[in-house]
């Protein structure tokens, strides 16, 4: 069977971070949506999304077809449910299409109509709609990726320089550093990726999950549920933050209740507020609906998108949305909203030229050893034109 992973409107909601990405490349837990479904299917897939996207995310189309909601995180019976799907049936929980068989014939005349709905029932799952149901649900999927990833797998041995509470709760995986650490996996499972490493007198409270390459600084401070993308460097305080992958929080200050992307930088002793001095609820700018939103929690911090960076000593306000390929500096507290491709902070935005902000995402790429693609210049460039619209109530 072929299956396409698609987005649906929840690609709107999710914005900034899907600016640059399809639903499906939203790393929850410790894989990223499609990995998991690739995992629970064990095949490949391929997606259906934005023009400016699919040249790096491309469809492949076949005789027959299982089309896929991005946003939804698998589980033992959703899959079933879905792969056992026949042509022109989908599955449904109320208005939200989770999956549906498709003829190519009917997929490439955009039928709207499916002869048969079947409704899902009590499976329980995670669908991300939103930017702070990344952080809000990571716990429950790092439970679900942790049982997926090392079900019939030995732990590599824990070196006994370490002091290790509950270590049947931790997985490590071959080629992982850990020496002089402190791991309480009483509170939630840990679980560290390939070629990770925790450096001396770190402290992790369960549940956490560390890609491959990752790294965690000296004396890092680490409270579940918190999951760092692979290729990323932490240090500091962290608290129930999902980081995308390629990111950089290197030094000391605290994050918390937050979602940063790929390919971003955080400045030494940043600071971003999750929690309001009068404990109401927090609103979020919403790029969809050009407004604050309710967003239902007490705590939230900061959701950055791709590319942004910010300077030392930057202080974020509680509930802060930073857009793709931003500059963030300056004493005193940021804008709530800081719109994609701007260059400053509390004493004012201007337009980050865009060719200047391609030359800092190659430089970052090459200090990984990769290369920033055309392809990845062009998607740049879409978001740029894009997000033009956001900047003129807010750049002086």
């Amino acid at each position: 069977m072929n299956y396409i992973i698609f987005d649906d409107a929840t690609r709107e909601s999710l914005k900034p971070l899907t600016y640059t990405r399809p639903v499906c490349e939203i790393r929850i837990g410790i894989l990223t949506i499609r990995e998991k479904w690739e995992k629970y299917l064990n095949c490949k897939t391929s997606t259906l999304t934005e023009d400016y996207l699919s040249e790096k995310y491309p469809i492949e189309l076949s005789d027959s077809m299982i089309l896929i909601n991005g946003s939804i995180c698998p589980t033992d019976d959703i899959v079933k449910k879905v792969t056992a799907l026949q042509p022109n049936q989908t599955l449904v929980d109320g208005d939200v299409i989770i999956a549906m068989y498709k003829t190519k014939e009917g997929f490439l005349a955009d039928e709207a109509e499916v002869s048969e709905r079947i409704e899902i029932g009590t499976s329980a799952y995670i669908q991300i709609v939103n930017p702070w149901d990344i952080f809000v649900n990571n716990e429950r999927a790092i439970n679900d990726d942790f049982a997926l990833i090392t079900k019939g797998r030995t732990s590599a041995k824990i070196s006994e320089t370490n002091k290790v509470i509950c270590p049947e709760n931790i997985f490590v995986e071959e080629g992982a550093i850990i020496e002089c650490a402190t791991l309480n996996a009483k509170t939630g499972v840990i679980y560290i990726g390939k070629d990770a490493e925790i450096m001396e007198n770190s402290v992790v409270r369960g549940p956490f999950a560390m890609c491959e390459h990752s790294v965690l600084k000296l004396s890092a401070k680490i409270y579940g549920a918190t999951t760092l993308g692979p290729y990323s460097k932490v240090g500091g305080e962290l608290a129930n933050v999902v980081i995308f992958g390629h990111s950089n929080k290197a030094h000391d200050g605290f994050i918390g209740n937050s979602v940063i992307g790929e390919w971003c930088n955080i400045g030494a002793d940043t600071n971003a507020s999750n929690l309001k001095n009068t404990y109401e609820e927090v609103r979020l700018w919403s790029i969809a609906q050009n407004t604050f939103i309710p967003t239902g929690q007490t705590f939230c911090g900061t959701i950055m998108a791709d590319h942004s960076k910010c300077g030392i000593n930057t202080m974020f306000n509680t509930g802060t949305v930073v857009g793709v390929s931003a500059n963030v500096f300056g004493h005193g507290y940021q804008r709530n909203f800081i719109p994609s491709f701007v260059w400053g902070g509390t004493s004012g935005l201007k337009l980050y030229d865009f060719n200047k902000a391609i030359e800092v995402a190659k430089r970052m790429y090459q200090r990984r050893d990769l290369t920033f693609s055309d392809v990845d210049e062009r998607i740049l460039k879409a978001v740029y034109g894009l997000t033009l619209k956001n900047k003129q109530r807010i750049i002086s």
